[in-house]
């Protein structure tokens, strides 16, 4: 080969890790394509959130006509099974099958459970709204029925989510641990940008009959994506003929031992009210751009599509930073610090009937949580004992998802709330009345920022104290 040819070779070798954010994850026993591949269950989890958050609670609201209370309280019903992703968590890190396996069989029951989900639910909200011939059906088949949807898909989210990013540790060296995680949820956000334009243009023309087409085929891709992420990724462990392994720690045991790390509860107190300051925004994104700004339903589906997009990015400056030694917890306090004026952004963008204000915002509130929920989670993995990575993420996971749960819920009944106690003729600076209600709830959020970064602080300073002692001794020495 001639020099110029292998110059050229070494320039495109080295293309992966300087502009592949996580290219450097990949080894020559792991490489990326099979990385990628398995990072489709998030894919597929990034889907479900678009749908449930999303496009759904904005049909539901606008388009079937359902109370936005009600809508924030089915949204909010996987909270039930969040604070099982730690025993989940600790089970799959435990797990014995005959077949060997660990991770996959836990997997493949939240795969079940998302299809099942799915599968019930464009019928259960038509009865829910009264739409058609569902009319006259009555009211407990409607609230029963949607509540068993939203069940079986968040408790499959949950299960499927925490497994993989367990399954997805096993495969490198512990020191990419915060790589490959930075990878799994620039996925999941790279699945809702996708999934979130895909619904966008198929509900563009809304009818119920469109709309159970886009959830059964959701239910369909799921299937899909999870049964291609998991083929042939965990190793099959003997059983027979192998020496009996040591018994394992119960689960109360694990969890003292991982809470016993510093700064544990700071630390879980602070991922709780930060997700719940972000999450807030979900409930209310879409039917604020409709109600308020007046956008259509492609347009506000679209907007999901641009917060993820804002998450990408801030997934991808994380990693690369915290990849080179930075602080986490500095890190998630940029995350709030950002957030703040995205928050503040939205909020003007209605008296000033500015669109482009909105989505401005909209940017930074996704760009932002993704700088907080990278620290977080890269903290929650450095401090993390040894042989815990499905515990620990699923502690994480537990009190990020409990937190979301909370803060959509809250959205939605503030809103009824704010707006059952204003004028019904005018809202505030001359918006329409229904202004009132998503306005309160965007200063909630900045409250609950400002909190946040009230609980962060000291652990940024004890991050700063624990480098310098080595620093300070060194002289001495």
């Amino acid at each position: 080969m001639s020099a110029f040819g292998s110059r050229l070779v070494r320039t495109w070798v080295e293309l992966g890790p300087r502009f592949l954010p996580f290219a450097d994850v990949a080894t020559a026993d792991l490489p990326l394509s099979r990385l990628l591949r398995l990072s489709l269950f998030q894919v597929s989890c990034g889907m479900a959130m678009v749908l449930l958050v999303g496009t759904l609670n904005r049909v539901m609201i606008v388009e079937l006509g359902v109370p936005a209370s009600l809508v924030a309280v089915m949204v909010a019903l996987p909270l039930v099974f969040a604070p099982f992703r730690a025993l989940i968590g600790h089970r799959s890190d435990t797990h014995r099958c005959e077949l060997g396996w660990r991770r996959v069989p836990f997997i493949w029951k939240g795969t079940l459970l998302q299809f099942g989900g799915f599968a019930i639910m464009p019928f259960a909200l038509l009865v829910l709204a009264g739409k058609g011939q569902a009319q006259h059906a009555p009211v407990w088949l409607g609230l029963g029925s949607a509540a068993l949807a939203f069940l079986l898909v968040g408790a499959g989210v949950h299960m499927v989510q925490t497994v993989g990013l367990a399954l997805a540790t096993d495969l490198v060296p512990q020191e990419s641990h915060p790589k490959v995680v930075g990878l799994m949820y620039v996925m999941l956000l790279v699945g809702m940008i996708g999934s979130a334009l895909v619904f966008g243009a198929a509900l563009a023309d809304f009818t119920p009959g469109r709309l159970v087409q886009v959830i059964q085929g959701a239910a369909v891709a799921t299937m899909a994506l999870n049964v291609i992420a998991l083929w042939k990724q965990e190793t099959r462990r003997p059983r027979h003929g192998a020496p009996l392994p040591a018994p394992d720690p119960s689960f109360s045991e694990s969890f003292a031992r991982f809470c016993a790390g510093d700064h544990v509860v700071r630390r879980l107190l602070a991922i709780g009210v930060g997700t719940m300051a972000f999450a807030m925004a979900d409930i209310v994104l879409e039917p604020y751009g409709g109600q308020v700004l007046g956008l259509p339903v492609a347009a506000t589906t679209q907007l999901t599509a641009l917060l993820a997009f804002g998450g990408v990015l801030g997934f991808t400056l994380a990693s690369r930073v915290l990849s080179r030694g930075a602080d986490p917890f500095r890190m998630t306090q940029a995350g709030a610090l950002i957030g703040l004026p995205g928050f503040a952004a939205i909020i003007l963008a209605a008296p000033a009937d500015w669109p482009a204000l909105f989505l401005a915002g909209n940017f930074l509130v996704g760009f932002g949580g993704a700088l907080f929920g990278h620290g977080t989670l890269t903290a929650t993995m450095n401090l993390a004992p040894r042989e815990q990575a499905g515990l620990a993420l699923g502690a994480w996971g537990a009190v990020q998802a409990t937190g979301a749960g909370l803060g959509i819920a809250l959205s939605g009944v503030l809103r009824d709330l704010v707006n059952a106690f204003s004028d019904p003729a005018q809202g505030p600076w001359g918006l329409v009345p229904a202004a009132s209600g998503y306005l309160s709830v965007y200063a909630v959020e900045i409250m609950l920022l400002l909190l946040t970064l009230v609980a962060v602080a000291p652990l940024v300073r004890g991050a700063r104290s624990r480098v310098r002692r080595p620093e300070a001794a060194t002289p001495q020495a």
